[in-house]
């Protein structure tokens, strides 16, 4: 039985200057336009036991209402229920080779999917008992970091490697089973070019499945990959840069989270996916180095790595949370 108290928070009001921004002024894109930031009304929080959990990824499933979230420093996956408390240890630390657990998705057959990070591994479980279903090996190699994941309704599961430039996929075979890893796209040659850096990062599907959304983190780009002809694209953003981390795709409103300086940015998509129109973004005063989010009814899960703090040798500040806030 999952805990019931939900620790509450509210958060800062934020006031009305020069068109709401915070700080010292407007969020520097690298050159490619300008957002206001705005900040969200309140905030529940979920507790994630331990004192070096540095969480990283997030999956809700709605037919039961329970989120997994992963710690990166031993692979623990966490779970709790929305209107829950503290969470509850899912999966074991290091169990089954998950030495670190970053994206995560649960798909419609209840699949836990789950990118192995620098291990270079996909893990598959069932999210109703914690089973392994499968432990996949992409192909070795010196520089790799499973990074991120996105489901379409074929059962398909495709990963990006931020250090690689290839996506993989997960696919799912005709008997609805889990089918092997394999180099899927190869960015060679496309307009995605890897640079120095953490490159592909988050990624979305359509509901169709027909499109890939992906974000290239050290350029700040947004990427359109058809999964039917392969094809690469990028989006037509008027100038805008995302530079964003995990991602959220409802209808055609893509959310980014843009960790490094704690906010999240709504996109609204064209029909086609080929463009977007950057909106105002917004925040919280409980976001610590945020990473990812889930949706719920109109609220958001926001992951809070405090990656900062490990960057920079700082001890974190416990507990380590989930920010629960209502989409402004």
């Amino acid at each position: 039985m999952l805990p019931s108290i939900l620790v509450l928070t509210l958060s800062l009001s934020l006031a009305a200057c020069g068109g709401g921004e915070t700080g010292g002024g407007k969020e520097d894109t690298g050159g490619k336009g300008e957002t206001t930031q705005a900040t969200a009304s309140s905030a529940a929080s979920y507790v994630l036991p331990g004192e070096e959990v540095y969480p990283e990824g997030i999956a809700y499933r709605p037919e039961t209402g329970e989120f997994f979230v992963g710690s990166t420093t031993d692979g623990t996956v966490f779970r709790d229920i929305v209107g829950g408390g503290e969470a509850e240890t899912f999966l074991e630390p290091g169990g089954d080779g998950r030495s670190t657990a970053v994206g995560m998705k649960v798909d419609d057959q209840g699949r836990l999917f789950i990118a192995g990070g620098d291990t270079g591994r996909i893990f598959v479980y069932s999210s109703d008992t914690g089973d392994l279903i499968r432990a996949l090996e992409t192909p070795e190699s010196e520089m790799t970091f499973i990074n991120d994941v996105a489901v379409t309704p074929n059962g398909d599961a495709y990963f990006t490697d931020s250090m690689r430039p290839t996506l993989f996929r997960v696919p799912s075979t005709p008997d609805g089973e889990v089918g092997e890893a394999e180099p899927w796209l190869d960015f060679e040659g496309t307009p995605i070019e890897y640079q120095e850096g953490f490159n592909l990062n988050g990624i979305v599907a359509s509901e169709d499945g027909r499109y890939l959304i992906v974000t290239q983190s050290n350029t700040g780009s947004l990427y359109r990959i058809d999964t039917q002809s392969r094809e690469v694209a990028e989006l037509d953003l008027g100038g805008e840069a995302v530079q964003g981390d995990g991602m959220l795709l409802d209808g055609l409103t893509l959310y980014a989270v843009r960790g490094q300086d704690g906010t999240v940015v709504p996109v609204e998509l064209s029909e086609d996916f080929a463009s977007g129109e950057v909106g105002e973004e917004f925040a919280d005063s409980s976001f610590a180095r945020p990473t990812t989010i889930a949706k719920y009814d109109n609220r958001l899960l926001v992951v809070n790595s405090q990656f900062d703090r490990r960057e920079s040798g700082e001890s974190p500040e416990l507990p380590f949370t989930v920010s629960d806030i209502e989409i402004p």
